[in-house]
């Protein structure tokens, strides 16, 4: 449900990857910033850097669902998917 909602609001599987790599870009930017803005050390920039790359994993499972969600409709021949019917809202098998 979702992915079809985010489907439906224009987010694709593309969208998501960028977001995922943009995280990891940014985990190590944020690291990079606090070793040399900060005096509080390694501990600290490390800290950053896996509090903004944690959201990575999260974009790259949303990219494959996408993935998976455009591909199904391609092959339903529409622009929905065949995994959801939209009359009962129940996923299908």
């Amino acid at each position: 449900m979702i992915v079809h909602k985010l489907h439906e609001a224009g987010i694709t599987s593309e969208h998501a990857y960028a977001a995922a790599f943009g995280s990891v870009s940014l985990s190590f930017l944020s690291w990079i910033v606090s070793m040399k803005a900060e005096r509080a050390g390694v501990a600290r920039a490390d800290r950053w850097g896996i509090f903004v790359g944690e959201w990575a994993p999260t974009f790259f499972g949303l990219g494959l669902a996408l993935a998976q969600y455009e591909k199904a409709a391609e092959e339903a021949g529409d622009h929905r998917s065949a995994w959801f019917d939209r009359r009962t809202g129940a996923e299908a098998s």
